[in-house]
């Protein structure tokens, strides 16, 4: 009997995925930072996974969704110009959504290239845009409001920093994914820098922490 051989090899389900990516733009390039989570379904299996990778010279890519989607992702690339990177990746996730095959990521993609800086970001059907500070996940929903009110293009490196240590903490705060081991990168005219991990110092003492339930009597 010959053996069959299935060739539809697919992501039909994310296994291991990663939290939110945020970036934004600052007076030297880009800062992104990204939490280094990795949940098995509903479990926090794995605490050391990075999801900020330099694209060639010019580029800085961080992704939340499917980490072995993203291993796949990171091989497409090579020494392509942040623009061309972030159109490039638009039309990969767009075609495969299209053929039912979808890469399970939302991405994000900073670039600095002859003076230029470049901030954009795409999720798994191609939906994609620019801006000055872009978020992936619930930074969508939490960290973004926080961008809009502190954000402004002349932030120092310092000040860029402290505004990200700030929304991850917001985050670490409310998503059951985040943990507080994070990776900070930065990307200029001069390359892309990938900080070393630390963590966030937290405080679960707040009376909400304490007792989550009060006030939600005869709710359903």
């Amino acid at each position: 009997m010959m053996n069959t051989v299935n060739e539809s090899q697919r992501t039909l389900y994310p296994y291991v995925t990663g939290s939110s990516v945020i970036a934004i733009k600052y007076k030297d390039g880009i800062l992104m930072a990204a939490d280094m989570g990795g949940s098995y379904g509903s479990t926090l299996r794995y605490k050391s996974i990075e999801r900020l990778k330099p694209i060639g010279k010019h580029s800085l890519l961080g992704a939340s969704g499917e980490i072995s989607d993203f291993q796949e992702i990171l091989r497409y690339l090579d020494e392509l110009m942040p623009k061309e990177v972030h159109n490039y990746l638009t039309r990969t996730m767009y075609n495969r959504r299209n053929k039912f095959n979808p890469l399970w990521n939302s991405l994000i993609l900073g670039g600095v290239k002859n003076g230029q800086k470049y901030l954009g970001t795409v999720n798994m059907i191609g939906v994609n845009f620019e801006d000055n500070h872009v978020a992936t996940g619930l930074g969508n929903h939490l960290a973004r409001p926080i961008l809009r009110e502190e954000w402004n293009e002349n932030l120092t490196f310092e000040e860029g920093v402290k505004l990200l240590e700030k929304c991850m903490h917001v985050l670490l705060y409310r998503d059951r994914s985040a943990v507080n081991k994070i990776q900070i990168s930065k990307i200029t005219e001069e390359g892309a820098t990938v900080f070393p991990p630390f963590s966030l110092k937290t405080y679960w003492e707040f009376s909400a922490f304490r007792n989550p339930t009060a006030g939600a009597e005869g709710s359903w």
